[in-house]
């Protein structure tokens, strides 16, 4: 992850177009959300929908500064589905939930702002 995710960053090294095409930048829709207070960091487990090519994956999400359990589900989400997975500490995270840092450095989930198909890929 980056180090910084200030505005102001630096941007990163450039990579080729090519390199951009592996990541697979998916949408889907949270199906399911829960408390996890096993993290380190104020956390919420996720379930999220990508449709029937990638199926049902979940992952944790450090979004509870600006999120509710209650809002989450029936939410699109942008998340890179083939990372391979990753402990977060009890916990297997199968995607990376994306997102932005507002003004006080807490996660924006990124998301499109008109539905889409579950699956649709980032082009």
């Amino acid at each position: 992850m980056h180090l910084n995710h200030a505005p102001d960053a630096p941007r990163c090294e450039e990579i080729a177009f090519d390199d951009f095409l592996k990541t697979d930048i998916r949408i889907g829709t949270i199906i399911e959300a829960e408390e996890y207070p096993e993290a380190r960091k104020p956390a919420y487990k996720l379930r999220i929908d990508f449709g029937p090519a990638i199926g049902v994956k979940k992952t944790s999400a450090q979004i509870t500064a600006n999120y509710t359990l209650d809002e989450l589900p029936g939410r699109q989400v942008a998340a890179v589905v083939n990372f391979p997975p990753r402990q977060i500490g009890k916990f297997m995270s199968e995607v990376l939930t994306l997102g932005f840092a507002d003004e006080a450095g807490e996660v924006v989930l990124f998301a499109p702002d008109v539905k889409v198909p579950n699956g649709s890929r980032l082009f």
